[in-house]
């Protein structure tokens, strides 16, 4: 819809409903209520993919004041606000029209529901009666995302003259939605709206009730509001801790990704010196970059953990699985080693089952409590034995990164550019694990971001730059095949005003694969895993009118210093 369409329908609107929200007919009128529930419950921001039967939700954002992005492509609006609403940690809404614009916001939903980020999906529709009639850009969108979703709600079409039974029962439903999303599982939540025509803000006499005072309406509180408590571990919860930790001088503390913010880095780390027990911090994990690190903070496992490790005698665990194969292998190697779980949200995180005990309680929580309770004396040699480790392993990468034509020494490139409280969204397959790998804790504080919850390579442009919405100048690493795979994100960049450096790491095809046992086949593994493509993408930053660099390992450093220096847009290539 063009602007002079758009500012058209609103004037219309507005004369209609004077003061308050767009009154012209029942679809603008429900449309608003809905959106004007929503502002007042806390949203912000809303993404929205073009087309016809949302008109009447476009149109409601559009007087409603929330930040809208307007996206062309159902899928990278997806990513997009995917990105935002994990950075903000606050929900983003999504529109679209109907039929597969609406299938195309699926694989975000995916990511949104195994990495517990909160979106609303509204979704517009055609009316009940004309599904399976052979209706033009009809199909079934009724629980269309199925359990990848918090909540479904088929909304019938809108009523004229409806009750005020009817409006309390439609701010609830928007109330419940929004809530629902965050809490107790954050996620996304589908809204399916059922539009007639008219879809713009044509004015129908008697579709508003003559008892309704829509600006009254608009300046009214929210219907509902929602409070949570913490959870709060009890006495019997803590004095378990206590003593498991009392009884175990020699444990082992794993923070893998996602763990809690604000205060729980300083807490967890605090808690590890006291009790002398190594903290093994996940790149992904909010521990292993900040002013909290301290000696008990170690990233170096990757390089060092095999059957040989110190074997510790109870291990505390946070967050979500860790990334390190390593690691993994080390924890289901320890087998008769008693394992805690701590964790605010009752969903499993041990694909290994190796977990003794989950405690359902906030970890921040549960820390401040063995702070307080806990006297445990510090076993000083195996503290010191770990960091022997840790020091020949970070020695070890060392001299892997100084060869300029290993790829792992880029990340630890990348991140000594970076300024204090930058941000850093890190692509999946090789990224990820180079960044795990072969960047050491330091006390620089770092704000670091990835799709792990289905760990795909879609959507994570489109997911960083979403991210840099909320979080300008951050910087995206990805690597060639995911960055092709979203490239028509770029679009966002001038159309959503965004700021963000991007760094491909090009090594022609999938690299990972590399890895893996099929790379001594061939020729299949070159063909269907590897499958190198021949592409730079100099012609892509040119088409979206983005500055553009190609560098290799030596130059990569100034020019990376060079874009965050102009606080703009960039793309850096770098062919391995």
């Amino acid at each position: 819809m063009g602007r002079n369409r758009v500012e058209n329908a609103l004037s219309a609107g507005r004369a209609a409903g004077g003061d308050g929200m767009n009154t012209a007919n029942r679809n603008t009128l429900w449309a608003g209520i809905f959106v004007d529930e929503l502002k007042k419950l806390g949203l912000k921001a809303v993404c929205i993919a073009p087309g016809s039967r949302s008109t009447p939700l476009a149109l409601a954002f559009a007087e409603s004041g929330i930040r809208i992005y307007v996206h062309s492509d159902e899928r990278s609006a997806a990513y997009f606000a995917l990105g935002l609403a994990r950075a903000s940690g606050k929900p983003v809404a999504l529109v679209c029209t109907s039929g597969t614009a609406a299938a195309n916001f699926f694989p975000a939903i995916v990511e949104a529901n195994y990495g517990e980020v909160p979106l609303l999906v509204l979704t517009a529709d055609r009316p009940a009666e004309l599904r399976e009639s052979g209706a033009n850009q009809t199909i079934d969108q009724v629980k269309l995302y199925g359990d990848q979703v918090r909540w479904f709600v088929d909304a019938p079409p809108p009523e004229a003259n409806f009750s005020r039974h009817a409006l309390r029962a439609w701010q609830s439903l928007a109330a419940r939605a929004y809530e629902t999303c965050l809490s107790p599982l954050p996620g996304a939540v589908q809204v399916n709206f059922q539009f007639r025509k008219p879809l713009e803000a044509q004015e129908v006499a008697g579709d508003a009730p003559a008892w309704l005072d829509s600006a009254a309406l608009a300046a009214a509180p929210a219907r509902v509001t929602f409070s949570s408590p913490r959870l709060t571990p009890d006495a019997a919860q803590v004095d378990f801790l206590v003593r498991a930790v009392a009884a175990a001088p020699r444990g082992l503390i794993i923070a893998g990704p996602r763990c809690p913010g604000g205060e729980f880095p300083a807490a967890l780390s605090a808690f590890a010196a006291r009790a002398g027990y190594p903290l093994l911090a996940d790149a992904l994990s909010g521990l292993r970059f900040g002013a909290h690190v301290n000696e008990t903070v170690l990233g170096g496992y990757e390089h060092f953990l095999d059957e040989n490790a110190p074997r510790p005698q109870l291990i505390l665990r946070f967050g979500d699985v860790p990334v390190s194969a390593r690691l993994a292998a080390s924890l289901d190697r320890w087998e008769d080693v008693p394992q805690i779980h701590i964790s605010e949200i009752k969903r499993w995180r041990d694909d290994l089952f190796r977990v003794t005990h989950a405690l359902w309680a906030e970890p921040l929580l549960a820390v401040q409590a063995l702070l307080e309770k806990s006297a445990t004396p510090v076993e000083t040699a195996w503290l010191t034995e770990w960091h022997a480790l840790e020091e020949s392993a970070w020695e070890k990468a060392a001299r892997l990164c100084a060869d300029p034509a290993f790829e792992g020494g880029i990340l630890p490139a990348i991140l000594e550019q970076l300024p204090a409280g930058g941000a850093l969204f890190i692509a999946n397959s090789l990224p990820v694990r180079h960044l795990d790998q072969f960047c050491r804790p330091m006390q620089k504080s770092l704000t670091v971001f990835a799709n792990r919850g289905a760990s795909g390579i879609d959507g994570t442009l489109s997911s960083a730059l979403g991210a840099a919405a909320h979080l300008p100048g951050l910087v995206f690493v990805t690597g060639d095949l995911s960055f092709y795979h979203d490239m028509n994100g770029l679009l966002a960049f001038s159309r959503c005003g965004i700021r963000a450096t991007i760094v491909i790491i090009n090594n022609n095809g999938g690299g990972i694969f590399a890895r893996l046992p099929i790379a001594t086949y061939e020729p299949p593994f070159t063909e269907l895993f590897r499958a190198p493509h021949g592409l730079t993408f100099e012609h892509a930053a040119q088409l979206y009118n983005l500055p553009y660099q190609h560098v290799d390992r030596a130059t990569l450093a100034a020019a990376l210093q060079s874009a965050l220096a102009q606080h703009g847009a960039a793309l850096i290539e770098v062919t391995t």
